[in-house]
C-alpha cells in the first residue's frame, strides 16, 4: 500500500512574534503526519488503543533548515526506518508548497499496554506488525 504525504498548512497561532513557524511545533505535525500514517494503513490509533496497544514516543529529534511562515503548505512524509516488533522508528521529511525540505527529523516508540507493560507486537498483534514491517522495506528518504 502507498501512501501518500501529510498536508499540513501554517496557521497564524503556530508562528512566533518575528512571523516564523515557531520550533516547537515541527514536532506536533511529525505527531499529526504519524497519526495519518497510520490511518492510512489501516491502523489508526483509535483502533490500535481498542486492541489494548498504545506508542509512546521514546526519542524525537528535528533538523530545521528553512524557516516557514504564515500560509506556507508543508508536505510530510513518514517512513518506517526500523520496526523490531518492541521499538519503531520513524523519519520524518518535511516540504513546502515549492518542494524545499524545510525539516527533517525522526521519533522512536515502544508498544506498551494498558498496564504499561511493554508490548512484542511482533508476536501479540502480527498483523500490525507485518504491515509496519513491510512500510520499512520499500523506501528511505
Amino acid at each position: 500500500m502507498t501512501t501518500v504525504p501529510y498536508i499540513h498548512e501554517i496557521k497564524y497561532y503556530e508562528t512566533d512574534r518575528m512571523g516564523i513557524t515557531h520550533h516547537s511545533n515541527y514536532i506536533r505535525f511529525m505527531e499529526e503526519a504519524r497519526i495519518d500514517f497510520f490511518k492510512q494503513l489501516g491502523w489508526d490509533y483509535a483502533k490500535l488503543e481498542a486492541m489494548g496497544v498504545m506508542s509512546p514516543v521514546t526519542k524525537v529529534d528535528c533538523q530545521y533548515k528553512v524557516p516557514t511562515t504564515f500560509g506556507d503548505e508543508l508536505r510530510i512524509t513518514v517512513l518506517v526506518k526500523e520496526c523490531n516488533g518492541i521499538r519503531l522508528q520513524l523519519l520524518y521529511q518535511m516540504k513546502n508548497q515549492h518542494g524545499v525540505i524545510v525539516c527533517t527529523g525522526s521519533s522512536e516508540h515502544c508498544f506498551i499496554n494498558s498496564d504499561g507493560k511493554i508490548v512484542r507486537v511482533d508476536r501479540e498483534f502480527p498483523e500490525f506488525f507485518t504491515s509496519i514491517k513491510e512500510k520499512s522495506e520499500e523506501h528511505s528518504l
